[in-house]
């Protein structure tokens, strides 16, 4: 497959996975996430029909076949592992390596990812705390809301649904990167800001980020298979 088709199959699997129930993919979002026009994804969409990897319904959208969903998942693997590689190896920030992972992992061979993989640790998520699928196309289970979502309580930073530089910059400053524990104190009404405390230091955050920030109890971060 030419890579930019396998990137069409992966946008859509990420947006079909934060649908929840939902698996059908509207064009329009992946015209927005690809940063493409509408006629671009049409024509996109018509050569993976017809090579089996998706199935285009007129209203409802486009849905992976098993074969699309598969190829989706390994060039997930791919890009989390070479994202993995260059924060815990090569000592990259988080905010600079999503469209490095893009540019690199096209030319990567399954080879060379297996062996960032080994000198990564074998890390189970990416820097942004999203899960790794597994050599063989499995992707591990992730329980987790969005903070302005939750109740008061303890509660660890799952996932950081972002790829805005200047958002990332800001989380971590903060110190809210995956895996970090906090206290969230209060929820304002009417989507007002979120008091919370993490390391001993009083946070407010605003509603718009406090939905890109996923958090759960400390018993799910660890990753499970169905």
């Amino acid at each position: 497959m030419h890579p930019k088709q396998v990137e069409y199959l992966a946008e859509a699997w990420r947006i079909a996975h934060y649908q929840g129930n939902n698996r059908y993919v509207a064009m329009s979002d992946i015209a927005d996430e690809m940063k493409v026009t509408a006629p671009a994804v049409t024509r996109m969409v018509q050569r993976l029909q017809e090579s089996g990897y998706v199935i285009h319904e007129p209203y409802r959208g486009i849905l992976l076949t098993e074969t699309g969903e598969r190829e989706a998942l390994l060039f997930i693997r791919k890009h989390r592992i070479v994202e993995r590689f260059l924060v815990d190896v090569m000592k990259f920030d988080w905010h600079e390596v999503h469209l490095a992972a893009d540019q690199l992992g096209a030319g990567v061979s399954e080879r060379v990812v297996e062996r960032m993989a080994e000198l990564a640790g074998h890390p189970a998520r990416c820097p942004h705390g999203e899960p790794i699928p597994t050599r063989d196309g499995r992707m591990p289970i992730v329980t987790d809301a969005r903070l302005n979502e939750c109740a008061n309580g303890e509660w660890v930073i799952s996932r950081v649904n972002t790829h805005d530089e200047q958002r990332l910059q800001y989380i971590d400053a903060l110190g809210l990167k995956p895996g970090a524990s906090f206290q969230l104190i209060e929820r304002a009404p009417f989507n007002g800001p979120i008091q919370i405390d993490c390391h001993r230091q009083r946070h407010f955050i605003g509603h718009e980020l406090g939905q890109v920030l996923r958090v759960c109890k400390l018993h799910d971060y660890p990753l499970k298979f169905a």
